[in-house]
């Protein structure tokens, strides 16, 4: 995969991958993204690294490396600074760390870089109905909110009423990024 250090021609949007089995579907994201006219650099927790998601897959969709580990010192960065981010899907896990301001992995430590720069973000959340309620998570999404970072309607992934899983709404991520305020 290609290192990047110039600047793109188009706007640049980091895809944040989270261990969520819905993970498997993030090809759907980026290609929406890359039909809306954006370049695309996806990012992945240590545990989505391992299976959630075909990352060979999405290195030939983005021509780009799936980032999960710092780079040293000396590395180039291999993509440039985002211009909106998108967290998708986002665990429990992931949202509380984040909102502590917890830079412990590389996708923790972006994301807390890209809301202190001000840096658009959307989030699509995939957390379980018993985990969405714990007070320390509706903090946490209190929080971020007030940061400014933009949310989905919550997906808890739990089958309906017909024993059906509901869709993940991929695209919900794009469109909270071009609404305005």
């Amino acid at each position: 995969m290609t290192e990047h250090t110039g600047t793109p021609e188009k706007p640049f949007l980091y895809v944040v991958v989270c261990a969520a089995g819905i993970a498997a579907g993030v090809g759907e994201l980026i290609a929406a993204a890359q039909e809306r006219g954006w370049e695309v650099g996806v990012f992945a927790t240590p545990v989505a690294m391992g299976g959630f998601f075909d990352t060979a897959a999405v290195e030939a969709r983005t021509g780009r490396i799936v980032r999960s580990a710092w780079r040293s010192p000396a590395d180039p960065r291999p993509f440039p600074a985002p211009d909106a981010v998108v967290v998708a899907p986002a665990t429990f896990n992931t949202v509380n760390k984040w909102a502590a301001g917890i830079a412990d992995t590389l996708v923790l430590g972006t994301l807390c870089e890209a809301a202190g720069l001000g840096v658009p973000i959307a989030v699509l959340p995939c957390v379980a109905d018993a985990l969405a309620t714990h007070p320390a998570y509706q903090d946490s999404l209190a929080r971020l909110r007030g940061m400014g970072v933009r949310f989905g309607d919550p997906y808890s992934g739990e089958p309906g009423p017909d024993g059906g899983r509901p869709e993940f709404r991929w695209t919900t991520a794009l469109d909270l990024l071009e609404r305005r305020g």
